[in-house]
């Protein structure tokens, strides 16, 4: 049975062994990196027993914006709902927040996933979105 629990902490290992299995290599490449990232985040985590199986991780100020970071499932237990209870856990948090934002890759499976958990673009909202990435 998958758990899911907000977390403040979490076996550096078991990220590391989420991302990779994921190919997010940018962040295990620098683990201290991710594992401060981890601390200074809200983390709804997805555990079967005690495995760490799944993570949505988001910053905030609580009132007014929030923004959604990660959320990754391992492959081995993906197309099994888990994303969407990480995601619905964190709306469910968010309710109140003004802004509830994240920025992804535009393929076809991501797009529909967000879509269907009750995201849409900002052009439809008549809204544009502006980034600036720099590489930690």
């Amino acid at each position: 049975m998958i758990n899911i629990k907000t977390v403040s902490t979490m076996d550096e290992q078991a990220v590391l062994t989420l991302y990779n299995a994921n190919g997010w290599i940018a962040y295990t490449q620098n683990p201290q990196a991710l594992m401060t990232a981890i601390t200074h985040s809200v983390n709804i985590a997805a555990f079967d027993n005690e495995k760490l199986v799944g993570l949505l991780r988001y910053v905030t100020d609580e009132v007014s914006i929030a923004f959604i970071q990660d959320i990754l499932v391992l492959p081995e237990y993906q197309r099994q709902g888990i994303g969407r209870q990480l995601m619905m856990t964190a709306m469910a948090r968010l309710k109140n927040i003004g802004q509830v934002h994240l920025l992804t890759e535009n393929e076809p499976k991501t797009v529909g996933f967000y879509t269907a958990v009750g995201f849409r673009d900002a052009a439809d909202a008549n809204l544009v979105t502006f980034t600036m990435e720099n590489r930690y």
